[in-house]
C-alpha cells in the first residue's frame, strides 16, 4: 500500500471515530435536555404553570434566606370557586384559575416564588420594601377583581382573599410561621375584598378545621368582593 493510500486510512478511521463520537454526543445532549424538561415540568402545575408546592417552598426559602426582612410572604385564595365550577362548569373553573396565575405572574415579577398549594389556594413570596408593600398589595387586589373572559366571549366575575406577612411585622423569617400568619389574617379580610396584613399576633391563631381563625390585623384598602 502506497503511503498516500496509508495516509488516506488513517484519517478516514480518525473522521469516523470523530463522526461515531458526535453522533454520540449529540445523543447524550437530546437525553440531557429532555431530561431537564421532564425534570422541569415537574416542578410546575399543568393548568397555571405555576411552582408546586416543593418547588415553591424551595425558592422561597432560598429568597427569605438571601433578603431576610425585604421579603413579603402573600397567600391568596379564589373566593366563591365552587359557585364558578357548579354554575359554569369545571373548565370556566380552570380558565379563572389559570388567569389568577397569570395575575400572580404579572403582579409579582419573574424573580418571584409563586406557587400553587393546592385548588384555589396560591402563594407569593417576593421582595417588596416596607414603604411599597401596602400600594403594591392594594394593586393586587385590583388585578385579583378584574372579570375574567371565558373562551366562548363570557365573562365572569371573580374575587380573591388576600393575606401578608412580612419579617418586620410578624418577628420571624421562619417561611411556615410567615405562611400560618398570611394565611390567619387572609381570614381575617376574607370576601371582603380587601388585602389585610398580618401582625404578631396572627402567629399564634389556632387552627379550625386546617384553616385559621382571624384576629384584628392591619387592613390594607380593597374593593369590595
Amino acid at each position: 500500500m502506497s503511503l498516500r493510500l496509508r495516509v488516506q486510512g488513517r484519517i478516514g478511521q480518525h473522521t469516523l471515530l470523530l463522526t461515531t463520537a458526535a453522533v454520540s454526543m449529540t445523543g447524550w445532549t437530546v437525553h440531557a435536555v429532555a431530561l431537564h424538561r421532564q425534570l422541569a415540568a415537574a416542578k410546575r402545575d399543568p393548568l397555571t404553570g405555576l411552582l408546586r408546592r416543593d418547588a415553591y417552598t424551595a425558592r422561597a426559602r432560598r429568597l427569605l434566606s438571601r433578603h431576610g426582612d425585604k421579603v413579603t410572604v402573600v397567600m391568596v385564595d379564589a373566593d366563591h370557586f365552587k359557585q364558578i365550577n357548579d354554575g359554569l362548569g369545571h373548565e370556566a373553573g380552570d380558565i379563572v384559575l389559570a388567569s389568577i396565575a397569570a395575575r400572580l405572574t404579572a403582579w409579582a415579577g419573574p424573580r418571584a416564588a409563586i406557587g400553587r398549594l393546592g385548588g384555589d389556594e396560591f402563594a407569593v413570596v417576593l421582595e417588596l420594601k416596607a414603604n411599597h408593600r401596602a400600594q403594591r398589595l392594594e394593586q393586587l387586589v385590583r388585578m385579583l377583581h378584574t372579570p375574567v373572559t371565558l373562551d366562548d366571549g363570557r365573562t365572569v366575575n371573580v374575587a380573591a382573599s388576600v393575606g401578608a406577612a412580612a419579617p418586620d411585622m410578624v418577628g420571624s423569617r421562619d417561611l411556615t410561621v410567615l405562611q400560618r400568619a398570611a394565611d390567619a389574617s387572609l381570614y381575617d379580610g376574607k370576601h371582603s375584598g380587601r388585602a389585610v396584613l398580618a401582625t404578631a399576633q396572627h402567629v399564634t391563631v389556632a387552627s379550625i378545621n386546617g384553616r385559621r381563625a382571624g384576629r384584628p390585623g392591619t387592613s390594607v384598602w380593597g374593593r369590595a368582593a
